[in-house]
């Protein structure tokens, strides 16, 4: 419903990441499976979760969702370790192992690096051949038939930023996550509760919005995503601020918010 409602076509989605198996994190899988089955669709569809969810995905597709017309390929994790689950030409998925009441992992998606923009006004000013541009971008000089050699800081302008996403679901503080997010552009990290219930965090293995920006701090992020909160916070704004005491750059997550990483 909610992918309806943002107007995400859902033929973009292929690849499904799930944390752990709590049910706010999965219980939406099969019925949304199911719904694309239902509008015809055919391409294969990517899960990676923990090894457990296998034998219950098994039966639940055989219950629920008998005869789609594409396949289901379920990819294991183990949230133990942090280690490249997906790549294609474009970006890499790491799992983050995470310390949750079970075995859980976020995960961090980081953009490969691009090639150099074209000046297309110095390439027309020297006549360049669309056939030398890939030796350009790959950082060739150019050199005209007078024998001037054209440096390639003047044939391009710099690549766009590599951008990348960490996202850190259920967990309890750990002092050492940011070694493993080091630099993302974007930190979601869940902020159950604030400082007046840190013996609430302990206990259920969660996380206060001051560790979430402490973790942000560290790992050195240039913003830093707020969610997850407990229902007894009718306003977040408490979350915010004392995140925002430790990590100035802090912003509260709303569903159907759209965030630039």
């Amino acid at each position: 419903m909610q992918l309806r409602r943002s107007r995400i076509r859902f033929t973009k989605i292929n690849h499904i990441f799930i944390s752990h198996l709590h049910g706010d994190h999965c219980l939406g899988l099969i019925g949304m499976l199911s719904t694309f089955g239902m509008l015809g669709r055919t391409a294969p569809m990517h899960i990676f979760a923990t090894e457990e969810l296998g034998p219950i995905l098994k039966s639940s597709l055989a219950a629920f969702c008998s005869g789609l017309d594409y396949e289901i390929c379920f990819h294991p994790i183990d949230t133990a370790k942090s280690t490249v689950i997906y790549e294609d030409r474009s970006l890499t998925v790491t799992t983050i192992p995470l310390n949750h009441r079970m075995p859980c992992c976020g995960f961090l998606f980081k953009e490969k690096p691009t090639m150099p923009h074209i000046r297309r006004d110095i390439i027309d000013l020297y006549g360049i051949p669309v056939s030398q541009i890939d030796n350009i971008k790959n950082g060739h000089d150019w050199t005209t038939e007078d024998g001037d050699v054209i440096p390639n800081s003047k044939l391009t302008t710099p690549a766009d930023p590599v951008r990348s996403y960490a996202y850190c679901s259920d967990t309890r503080y750990i002092p050492g996550l940011h070694k493993l997010i080091s630099g993302a552009s974007t930190l979601y990290h869940e902020s159950t509760y604030a400082n007046d219930n840190q013996r609430m965090a302990i206990k259920y293995k969660h996380s206060t919005a001051e560790e979430a920006a402490r973790t942000a701090l560290a790992a050195g992020v240039k913003q830093l995503v707020l969610g997850h909160y407990s229902s007894r916070y009718e306003d977040e704004t408490i979350l915010l601020n004392e995140a925002r005491a430790v990590f100035e750059n802090t912003i509260l997550s709303d569903e159907m918010a759209v965030i630039d990483v």
